[in-house]
């Protein structure tokens, strides 16, 4: 080898080294890892229990070292290394506390960029952990921890007890610590969540079953309801008013009688609400819900998000041919069905399809639950007020102590 080619080859070799120290330095110092939902490009975040997590490892690392740390490390559930600066730290030789910023990635989360703190204590044996300000305390049977513990779930408990442990390995501390996790603002964002409806008070929870904030997670607006219809299990509800959204809610409000009747909203999941049900032992379940989302379910769509399908005017459109075949290619080229619905005025046919639809309907609701659960369903649109109550709901809504005035 020549003295030319070997300078080539040492720059070219420190070249290719600094390189990769450098995108080391980038994925260390940053969360950079994405998702694509519907041809969007969408970062993942971390969850409040892993926030505390890592404070309190650094927590610990300052208490057993006595040297400031200004970053640390740690792996998820998920599998995932997550890095975090440490913020505000203050430490002693029997305590330490500090923070970390809860970076929430693309999702819609009231807890992004929320302080998560911890204090670790010295004690004379054993792992405990409490919660602070701002942490909700659990005021109801059914969630993942038991009444009057902090809401503070059973991952991120494990999470703060394999940091503990690692640290105090490495540092060869034998005592115990006492971990407290708080969030100064806990209360005042707590009422953005459904915390209260729930049973949590006095602050937000700290969760995470991955470790990991998945932007526009499906799974976790599922779960969300699941928790909820757990709660109203153990108050052994057996049974349920289901609404999908707000307008449901507001007919019952105004048209319904049913103040006496657990009311939940179960946005698209009707498939996931109705197998909890089951799950969770309730005998029956009164579906009310705009005529646009509930129309899916006479075709067996049990998802109604419009990326699961979207065949409303087939539906509308082949019900209406059962009676009459004249208006059905203008209803397959209405916008809405609402539109579609004024169409099947004009000809006299709205009454006999709505019920055609509320039938099929409750056929799949049923069918869902293998009929361990009795289901009804009650079906209206903003312009047209109640379109059609299925038999199913007829018996459940007089069971119920309801009616409908019209």
């Amino acid at each position: 080898m020549n003295f030319i080619t070997g300078i080539r080859r040492y720059i070219f070799g420190f070249f290719i080294k600094e390189r990769f120290k450098f995108n080391y330095l980038v994925v260390y110092m940053s969360f950079d890892f994405y998702i694509t939902k519907n041809n969007k490009k969408l970062r993942l975040g971390y969850t409040t229990g892993t926030c505390a997590a890592i404070a309190t490892k650094a927590a610990c690392c300052m208490l057993f070292s006595q040297q400031l740390v200004e970053k640390i490390q740690v792996v998820t559930p998920k599998g995932m290394t997550v890095v975090s600066e440490i913020k505000n730290a203050e430490f002693s030789e029997t305590e330490c506390s500090c923070c970390v910023i809860k970076d929430g990635g693309d999702d819609i989360d009231a807890t992004n960029g929320m302080e998560i703190y911890v204090k670790v204590k010295k004690v004379e044996k054993g792992i405990t952990i409490d919660g602070g300000k701002g942490i909700g305390r659990v005021t109801k049977k059914g969630l993942d921890q038991p009444v009057g513990a902090a809401a503070i779930n059973s991952v991120p408990r494990k999470m703060i007890v394999q940091a503990v442990i690692e640290t105090r390995e490495k540092y060869c501390y034998n005592g115990g610590i006492d971990v407290i996790v708080s969030a100064p603002e806990g209360e005042e964002v707590a009422k953005k969540t459904f915390n209260s409806n729930l049973g949590i008070v006095g602050g937000i929870s700290i969760i995470g079953s991955s470790g990991i904030v998945e932007p526009q997670s499906i799974k976790a607006m599922s779960d969300a309801i699941k928790v909820e219809m757990r709660i109203l299990s153990e108050e052994n509800c057996e049974r349920l008013v289901i609404t999908p959204g707000n307008y449901g809610e507001a007919f019952l409000k105004n048209m319904m009688n049913l103040e006496d009747i657990h009311h939940i909203k179960c946005a698209n999941f009707i498939g996931d609400v109705l197998d909890y049900a089951w799950e969770f032992n309730i005998k029956e379940v009164l579906f009310v819900g705009h005529i646009g989302k509930l129309i899916k379910t006479a075709g067996g769509i049990m998802n109604t998000h419009s990326s699961f399908g979207d065949c409303r005017m087939e539906i509308l459109s082949a019900h209406t041919a059962l009676f009459s075949s004249m208006p059905v290619s203008r209803i397959m080229e209405a916008n809405t069905v609402d539109e579609g619905i004024d169409i099947l005025d004009e000809y006299g046919l709205k009454d006999d399809v709505m019920k055609s639809i509320v039938k099929k309907i409750e056929f799949y609701l049923n069918r869902r639950t293998n009929k361990e659960v009795t289901v009804g369903a009650i079906t209206f649109s903003n312009s047209h007020g109640l379109l059609a109550v299925g038999k199913n709901g007829e018996k459940l809504l007089e069971e119920f102590g309801g009616s409908i005035d019209v």
